[in-house]
């Protein structure tokens, strides 16, 4: 009588059954990676429902409402003028050609390479009373002081919504702008043939065509309101994100700033299932490979520079007004870039961030290569979870983190003092460590993205050749996978440095005592009005984003 597989399972050598189990090293893998992506959300949440000291009434009474009611009224603000801004810019320059359109079509993106922060410091310097726009009008009209004009308030709710829509439009603009491009222009022919002008053709054809991008982009941005941190906090805007900070930093409560932090987790997990549902209804396509592109009109006149001053506005905003601001203040006290600490802080970025780079690019390897090697049905399932560490704000991060992570530093390092008698400190919360490990959990979305990307361009038949010669799966990715994706790779380290070396909540939150970065001497310099001093830091961080915005407009060229 055949064996049933339970009794050949039985029947099957011990050392078989542990072999196969321990050798599971993709299932293992991916398991790992994603308990480190989850860990943070999950320890946020026990620590919001188990706080040492239940402040959650005080804030419910008292300042929670207005954290809330400011944090909705900027992501509606930013979502909003963001996405005036990347959907008109990305319809005037694929629809029409005017002067400086080919120019502005890869120069809208340059805000990407400015954190929002850096902007807010340049636009309150620059617009501020001592600042050379109201000096200029003083010296023009004979005022003596601020009583004789009035000025708009710069440290207000209105400027911050315009700092961050400024350094944010560009997700929707390239949403946007790649939608558009992907369209048949044969569709518009029709509309004009019909006697539609250009206002009917973008509300009645070209907005609800591009409707879920212009709502990915938009979600995108309110993500990144949510988490910011520096800008609000330069204009005097009290948020969810500044709560944790104070609730934690000034207050000395954990447990309130874990619920104040849940809540924001809340609202990005909506902002996610939003952007989400805009991309699973997006059935908009050619409808055949041959249909033609969208040509553009040739603008002329007045109209033509309208259309060139409407698309060159964002760019001044997020891009040459900072650089500007901060490249003439460097420029004025040359000195500033030998000022003490500034070296050190850009060597404690570039370790961090390469470290952190080569961590999750290394991961984000592993984990997409056994889930298409291997095709493990554990890998793949945590695969999609991954991505959700890039959705936590910084500051939300740095809650989950630090707490767990301080507690498994007591216990290692009471462990070693009774096994060794020497006391090693902490040393993941006391050094660098918790920073590398908040960038990874941050950024592998990035990393996973762009290396799942590179993958899917190599053909499937390369590494079957490579298996049936006797290559083994680590010999088939050495071999065949990783010299034909040395540039897509190489690429996702930068973008990944690029991104950690602009982070500023979780850094500020993470660092331990007198480690700074470029991005926290930034924000430590310019809270004490000491733009001068900050602005070589913010320079070399632009100069970085500028190479990652470089590679982008390579890419969609």
């Amino acid at each position: 009588m055949p064996l049933q597989n339970s009794q050949k399972s039985r029947l099957r050598p011990h050392w078989l059954q542990i072999k196969a189990l321990r050798f599971d090293i993709w299932s293992l893998g991916a398991v790992l990676v994603g308990g480190i992506v989850l860990v943070p959300m999950l320890a946020v949440v026990w620590i919001a429902f188990h706080p040492t000291e239940n402040i959650w009434p005080h804030l419910l009474s008292t300042v929670l409402p207005r954290y809330f009611t400011a944090t909705l009224r900027m992501m509606l603000g930013v979502g909003l003028l963001s996405a005036a801004m990347g959907a008109g810019a990305a319809w005037l320059v694929v629809m029409y050609r005017f002067p400086g359109s080919r120019s502005l079509d890869y120069a809208l993106l340059f805000p990407m390479a400015i954190p929002a922060y850096v902007g807010a410091y340049a636009l309150v310097d620059f617009l501020d009373y001592a600042g050379p726009l109201q000096t200029a009008l003083r010296v023009s009209f004979g005022l003596r002081d601020a009583r004789d004009y009035w000025f708009p308030e710069i440290n207000s709710e209105p400027a911050a919504i315009l700092v961050l829509s400024a350094a944010l439009y560009p997700y929707v603009y390239l949403m946007t702008r790649a939608a558009l491009r992907e369209q048949s222009g044969a569709s518009y022919e029709v509309a004009r043939s019909l006697g539609l002008g250009s206002w009917g053709m973008f509300w009645r054809l070209g907005l609800p065509l591009v409707r879920p991008a212009i709502a990915a982009g938009v979600a995108l941005t309110m993500m990144e309101t949510v988490a910011d941190f520096g800008t609000v906090s330069t204009f005097g805007v009290q948020t969810l994100t500044t709560g944790v900070f104070s609730t934690w930093l000034n207050g000395g409560n954990a447990g309130g700033a874990a619920q104040i932090a849940g809540v924001i987790l809340s609202l990005v997990l909506v902002l996610l299932s939003i952007e989400y549902v805009s991309r699973r209804n997006a059935r908009f396509h050619r409808p055949s490979r041959a249909s033609r592109p969208v040509t553009p009109i040739q603008l002329r006149g007045a109209w033509a520079w309208v259309a060139t001053g409407l698309c060159a506005v964002p760019f001044l905003l997020g891009f040459a007004l900072p650089t500007a601001v901060m490249l003439g203040h460097a420029l004025a006290k040359p000195q500033m870039w030998l000022a003490p600490g500034l070296l050190q802080a850009a060597l404690n970025t570039v370790i961090v961030g390469g470290i952190a780079a080569m961590l999750t690019v290394s991961a984000a390897l592993f984990l997409v290569y056994g889930v298409r090697m291997a095709g493990r049905s554990l890998a793949r399932a945590v695969l999609p979870l991954t991505t959700l560490g890039y959705a936590m704000p910084g500051a939300v991060l740095a809650v989950g983190l630090l707490v767990p992570l301080a507690a498994l530093d007591h216990r290692v390092a009471d462990l070693v003092l009774a096994l060794t008698g020497h006391d090693p400190g902490l040393m993941l919360t006391g050094t660098a460590a918790a920073i590398v490990l908040a960038y990874l959990v941050r950024f592998f979305g990035i990393a996973q993205g762009a290396v799942d990307s590179a993958f899917g361009r190599i053909s499937p038949s390369l590494p079957m050749a490579a298996r049936s010669l006797g290559r083994g799966i680590g010999g088939t990715l050495r071999d065949v996978y990783l010299p034909l994706m040395r540039g897509s790779v190489l690429t996702a380290l930068l973008l990944v440095f690029v991104e950690c070396v602009k982070e500023l909540p979780a850094t500020l939150l993470l660092r331990p005592f007198n480690f700074n970065t470029l991005a926290t001497r930034v924000y430590e310099l310019a809270s004490l009005e000491r733009i001068g001093e900050a602005a070589p830091a913010a320079l070399i961080v632009t100069v970085m984003g500028l190479a990652a915005v470089a590679l982008l407009v390579r890419a969609t060229r």
